[in-house]
């Protein structure tokens, strides 16, 4: 696996092909679910190529942005299909890999360790500090994109998302899971107030 590679040629993509729209999902966010993936796996007892697998899939699990927004779990797999037997990735560890990418779609459905790990990671900035800067940069894409058309409409629908959102790795749930109940509560003094 020349997983340093992988990784660089779909950082590369997602630099110079994405949008500016995409205020959120774009390559800060991958790098972000890339170090989120790397610290739950790590303290999961992740390693060796399981670990560079986990880290493959964080690389690749919003690629499918470069195609489409709706279903853009199953175009990131698509782009992982076509550039990973390049880089040595078996057919295995490729599907694998789309297992991975999969579980991120919402809501969640992890079926294995490393799917959750990977789910966990994807989300984990719902249970940290910056959860307000993070979660204003997805606000802006989704008032590009139609989906919200204001602020107010933005936080209810954050709320019925975080209430209904768990984490499933025990790292993630020790981390995390205090903040983002946290968060929930400002949100929910924002709507109030």
């Amino acid at each position: 696996m020349q997983f340093e590679q992988a990784g660089n040629y779909i950082l590369n993509r997602l630099n110079n092909e994405l949008p500016d729209h995409l205020t959120y999902h774009n390559a800060d966010h991958t790098k972000d679910v890339y170090q989120a993936a790397k610290r739950i796996g790590e303290t999961e007892g992740i390693t060796g190529d399981e670990l560079k697998l986990l880290l493959t899939a964080a690389y690749y699990h919003d690629s499918g942005f470069l195609i489409m927004a709706e279903g853009h779990e199953e175009e990131s797999c698509h782009i992982a299909r076509e550039a990973l037997p390049g880089y040595g990735y078996t057919i295995d560890e490729i599907e694998k890999i789309c297992g991975m990418i999969m579980a991120t779609r919402l809501p969640q459905s992890p079926t294995n360790h490393l799917e959750q790990i990977l789910a966990d990671a994807d989300l984990e900035n719902l249970g940290r500090d910056d959860f307000f800067t993070v979660s204003h940069k997805l606000f802006l894409e989704n008032l590009f994109s139609g989906k919200v058309e204001n602020e107010n409409e933005w936080n209810l629908q954050q709320i019925e998302f975080i209430e209904k959102h768990q984490y499933f790795t025990k790292t993630a749930i020790n981390l995390r899971q205090a903040k983002k109940d946290a968060n929930l509560g400002r949100i929910k003094a924002q709507v109030n107030s």
